[in-house]
């Protein structure tokens, strides 16, 4: 599991977390339901993050012996980035839930 074992961001981190959610919101926009659409990004955040698990290993019986670890990891790594999230708009709540009008 070396790929998923540390932390890993770079100068363009904040740049693919806003795209990833611009695409969301444009769903959002488009009529879809928030939670289909929540559950769509989660989806395919979890499926690529099995397939990075999976690219770090030559055979899948030792795949298959790191699953609790792997789980772990990517369990561990959600409720951190929630966490925090949820932090930042408990912090900032009026200023992202109702932001001033524009005129």
């Amino acid at each position: 599991m070396s790929k998923t074992e540390e932390k890993k961001t770079d100068e363009q981190f904040y740049a693919r977390v806003d795209t990833h959610i611009a695409i969301a919101n444009g769903y959002v926009k488009s009529k879809v339901e928030p939670t289909f659409e929540s559950n769509s990004f989660m989806f395919a955040a979890s499926r690529f993050n099995t397939w990075l698990a999976a690219s770090g290993y030559a055979n899948v019986e030792d795949f298959a012996n790191e699953k609790e670890k792997i789980l772990d990891f990517f369990l561990n790594q959600y409720k951190l980035m929630l966490d925090e999230n949820l932090d930042d708009y408990i912090k900032n709540f009026d200023k992202y839930m109702n932001p001033p009008k524009e005129s």
